[in-house]
């Protein structure tokens, strides 16, 4: 595949490095494939299949160009899935490539939250005080409740949705402040809720695959949280692309 030959200077980071240990198919290789998990999806109410590029692509590490960027985003669309959604590996969002994403049909992707220490980044930005008040924000609040409305600026060329909390695994070290981590997600989805903004959670499916039951246990305090608020304020839970649809339905009315 010709969108895989990306001459990172860091040639690990490429896909073609690892194919060698990628099997022939799903029923070889469950880790690299997962066909009839998007089968699955795909088949339940209110799913969005989006993407997360090809090839995993980064979109700012050192020897990639935009003609790279766009021969993986063309692999996307050779899959014939509709997509209009997109994730930025490593969030290293890059906002040269947002108008090519639009040529291609993408119409929203999800963009960091506002405080320096979620800025887009490669390894050697990612320092160890980032690293540290990241950590210490998904406990206490530091950075604000990262809750929004979609203002004008957030749509041009493509609908910027920003993370408002990266959904952290279970941690065995620091189970003692699991109530600080969901109350800080509480709080928040609370504070959207009372001002009709939007709050973007997300956490990759191999984060809970680690302590599944503690993490499933977790996730189902939110999902009780935000069944309450939307009995209270009408809170209404939407994938990427119903937020799209929804803003362009009020345009055009």
């Amino acid at each position: 595949m010709e969108s895989l030959e990306i001459p990172y200077e860091n040639e690990t980071l490429s896909a073609k490095y690892n194919l060698p240990h990628v099997g022939e198919d799903e029923q070889q290789d469950l880790y690299h494939y997962g066909n009839s998990l998007i089968k699955i999806i795909k088949e339940i109410p209110n799913q969005e299949i989006g993407s997360h590029t090809f090839s995993h692509y980064y979109c700012l590490e050192d020897g990639q160009r935009i003609e790279h960027f766009e021969k993986d985003l063309q692999a996307v669309i050779n899959l014939k899935e509709g997509i209009t959604s997109l994730v930025f590996p490593r969030n290293q969002v890059n906002l040269e490539y947002l108008k090519l994403c639009a040529e291609h049909g993408i119409t929203a992707y999800r963009g960091n939250e506002d405080s320096w220490i979620y800025g887009p980044y490669i390894q050697k930005t990612n320092t160890k005080i980032k690293q540290m008040l990241r950590l210490t924000d998904a406990y206490i609040n530091l950075t604000g409740h990262h809750s929004y409305k979609l203002e004008k600026e957030r749509a041009h060329p493509i609908i910027n949705l920003p993370s408002s909390r990266f959904l952290r695994p279970y941690s065995n070290k620091l189970k003692v402040l699991e109530r600080l981590r969901l109350q800080r997600i509480k709080n928040s989805l609370t504070e959207a809720a009372k001002n009709d903004e939007y709050y973007h959670l997300w956490w990759h499916p191999h984060n809970f695959g680690k302590n599944i039951e503690k993490n499933l246990q977790f996730l189902e305090e939110i999902l009780k949280h935000v069944d309450y608020l939307k009995r209270k304020y009408n809170f209404q839970s939407m994938h990427m692309r119903d937020i799209v649809d929804f803003i362009s339905l009020n345009e055009k009315n």
